[in-house]
């Protein structure tokens, strides 16, 4: 059962999103590995709604970008504490990003960890 998540949402350049693909099968594995119930990640496609804030301005995306809105599963805050230290310490992570031109910048990324609620 889930009971908590790390959500986040960040522009990639839309030429770029294959290679970005490449970069999070690695990433999905390595948590799951790692402690993870589940890893998700979607495109957005219809990022407008009337009288709302998009998540285009609040990742500041531009127009040759595509929002990514994701999160990570897990049984517990603990579950995911301990498998992000594993994770940050995992080789693979480290070899993956540097080997990628993904288009990925961390600053421009909003995240966030969330305990259930209903």
């Amino acid at each position: 059962m889930t009971n908590y998540i790390d959500g986040f949402a960040f522009p990639i350049p839309r030429e770029k999103l294959d290679e970005y693909k490449r970069v999070v099968d690695v990433a999905a594995e390595v948590w799951k590995e790692h402690g993870a119930l589940s890893y998700q990640e979607f495109v957005g496609d219809d990022m407008n709604l009337e009288g709302t804030s998009s998540f285009v301005n609040l990742v500041g995306a531009h127009e040759d970008e595509v929002v990514l809105f994701g999160w990570v599963a897990f049984a517990s805050r603990e579950a995911r504490d301990l498998a992000n230290e594993k994770v940050a310490a995992d080789p693979r992570m480290a070899e993956v990003m540097t080997s990628a031109d993904s288009g990925f910048d961390p600053s421009r990324m909003a995240y966030g960890g969330f305990k259930s609620f209903i």
